[in-house]
């Protein structure tokens, strides 16, 4: 059962059943069918599609803000801009992507040797519910310029997102089963991933599901992509610009409630700077507006369900019991019982849950370092490796830190954050592969050495 619940009032809004395997194949037989035309439109029609598709999200922005904030709990102002940038990465895949796809010349023993993209087939996308727009079409945006065409196994709490996205496609006029939404339980996720028709597997989520996809896809030898958890380091130097990297680390830590894979969690601050950063820092937390996600004026919303919200508290109150201090929040809210406080702690051990675990809520985690080496022994001090902070004057020390840290994306004194042109992905236990980028659509194309002699 794909369930529509309002996480803010807990009204169930929709509910969408499981389809049967008959189904299911009937779609994968149409996938195919979709492929063996599109893989041979020229890239103006492919384009086409894209810029016709980033109007319909333009238009329909605030229509779509509303269904993400009232499916998942986003605060009405960011999931507009989620909609606003998947109209983004559909005009960049539109305007950039034929350039992605052209061959090169390779020195060889040949006459001449050329790299050429050709597409796979059938992408599977298995998609959290934490960004339900935006991580569906920075896989498809992509997926269809390259010539190939999409499956979408999306979040069982977001169908209606699902049912939003897959009907952009056909009032855009696109090929038939060129994107279709699958309503499928975990058990049907084997078969799609077992079918000759399927080429290759996407997902963005848990490291507990990242292993369980890669493992089917390793079992019927596709192809996979995997963007998982994280905990990102914000470092803060002596020298850094304290306003902005206040500024910053409040957006990153407390968007969408927390609740990113991308943001900054473990901030790591030079002691001499650590009473004005942390006072500062907690007026600002003190001050952020709780609330309705549909109020405009609302940042902090509703996390996306009691498991999370459970989770959470027990991940807070273990990490205070075993010394970390908290000077804001550390609660559920009293009266918006859905809503987590948003939380500061610090001084936290190195062995607690908010030290070593992902806090998929609005808690940030300060802690302090004296020497370079220790800021990045602190930051690399964790099984994920998805992206990082650096905040300082310094941009010869800037460039040297961010080489020794060990994650996928390093921002200098900004907020780690995607956009279509940089391609984006993990290390360690966040994942592998990239996304977004030329690197992006390659990684679900055929890519194939011709040799003439």
């Amino acid at each position: 059962m794909y369930l529509s619940k309002n996480p803010f009032t807990g009204i169930v809004e929709k509910e969408f059943e499981v389809i049967s395997n008959e189904q299911l194949q009937t779609q994968l037989e149409l996938s195919q069918q979709a492929f063996n035309s599109w893989k041979n439109t020229p890239y103006s029609t492919r384009s086409k599609l894209l810029f016709k598709m980033a109007d319909l999200l333009e238009e329909r922005s605030e229509q779509y803000g509303r269904l993400i904030s009232t499916e998942m709990g986003k605060p009405i102002k960011q999931s507009v801009g989620e909609v606003e940038k998947c109209a983004w990465v559909c005009r960049f895949y539109a305007e950039s992507g034929a350039e992605f796809l052209n061959a090169s010349i390779l020195e060889s023993t040949a006459v001449e040797s050329q790299l050429i993209y050709e597409p796979m087939g059938t992408i599977f996308a298995v998609m959290p519910w934490n960004f339900p727009f935006w991580q569906v079409f920075r896989f498809i945006a992509p997926c269809i310029m390259a010539g190939n065409v999409g499956l979408l196994k999306h979040a069982s709490n977001v169908p209606q997102c699902a049912k939003a996205i897959e009907q952009i496609f056909i009032d855009a006029d696109a090929l038939k089963g060129l994107f279709q939404n699958l309503f499928i339980n975990h058990q049907q996720v084997e078969l799609v991933i077992a079918s000759p028709i399927v080429k290759a597997v996407t997902m963005t989520g848990s490291n507990k599901t990242g292993s369980i996809i890669a493992s089917l896809a390793g079992k019927y030898t596709k192809k996979t992509v995997l963007e998982l958890g994280g905990s990102d380091a914000f470092i803060v130097f002596d020298d850094a610009d304290m306003h902005s990297a206040l500024q910053q680390a409040l957006l990153s830590r407390f968007l969408n409630s927390g609740q990113s894979c991308i943001a900054a969690k473990r901030f790591i601050v030079h002691e001499s700077i650590a009473d004005e950063f942390v006072t500062n820092f907690q007026s600002l937390i003190e001050n952020l507006v709780k609330g309705n996600p549909l109020d405009t004026e609302t940042f902090i919303g509703p996390l996306v369900n009691e498991i999370a919200m459970n989770e959470l508290e027990a991940q807070v109150t273990t990490s205070i019991s075993l010394g970390a201090k908290c000077l804001v929040g550390g609660e559920i809210c009293e009266f918006m019982r859905s809503v987590y406080e948003p939380t500061l702690l610090y001084n936290v051990p190195l062995e607690s849950p908010a030290w070593t675990d992902e806090l998929f809520g609005p808690v940030a985690v300060v802690c302090f370092f004296d020497s370079d080496e220790e800021a990045i022994a602190m930051a690399n001090d964790s099984h994920f490796g998805l992206g990082a902070s650096i905040w300082t004057a310094d941009m010869d020390k800037a460039a040297w830190i961010s080489q020794q840290l060990q994650v996928g994306t390093v921002a200098i004194n900004g907020m780690v954050k995607t956009e279509p042109g940089l391609p984006f992905g993990g290390t360690n236990q966040s994942g592998y592969g990239k996304e977004l980028g030329a690197l992006g659509m390659h990684e679900f194309m055929n890519i194939k050495t011709v040799s003439y002699f």
